[in-house]
């Protein structure tokens, strides 16, 4: 409930959403590159109207995912940025995959009052 806020942190928000739903094409994501190059980490970002920094996100993709191809980490870079971090452990190039995309984003209601461990 937005106005308590408490030392460990509230949930201000918690809600699911597809790109669609945000004017998107389709639910597609259109990542700042296409595809990935062998043996390689990269951060690669997209346009998600709405988010802000402190937002926690989970993604989750309706097709199987590519092989080889790994999601480290996924984070608010920006006002309406996502970025993820997008790991390639095969020996070519791998194209990120398309399909629809759906989000979990939950919002703290102040990010800095949030612990650094569970005690």
């Amino acid at each position: 409930m937005p106005g308590t806020t408490i030392a460990r942190g509230n949930e201000l928000y918690d809600f699911i959403i597809q790109p669609s739903t945000l004017g998107l094409v389709a639910g597609t994501l259109t990542w700042s590159t296409a595809s990935l190059g062998a043996t390689t980490t990269s951060e690669l970002t997209t346009t998600i109207p709405g988010l802000v920094p402190g937002d926690l996100c989970d993604l989750y993709l309706n097709v199987a995912m590519t092989t080889g191809l790994t999601i480290s980490n996924v984070r608010v870079s920006a006002l309406n940025t996502l970025a993820v971090t997008w790991i390639n452990s095969t020996g070519g190039s791998l194209t990120i995959p398309t399909g629809v995309w759906s989000m979990n984003i939950t919002r703290p209601e102040a990010p800095g009052n949030l612990p650094l461990n569970a005690n």
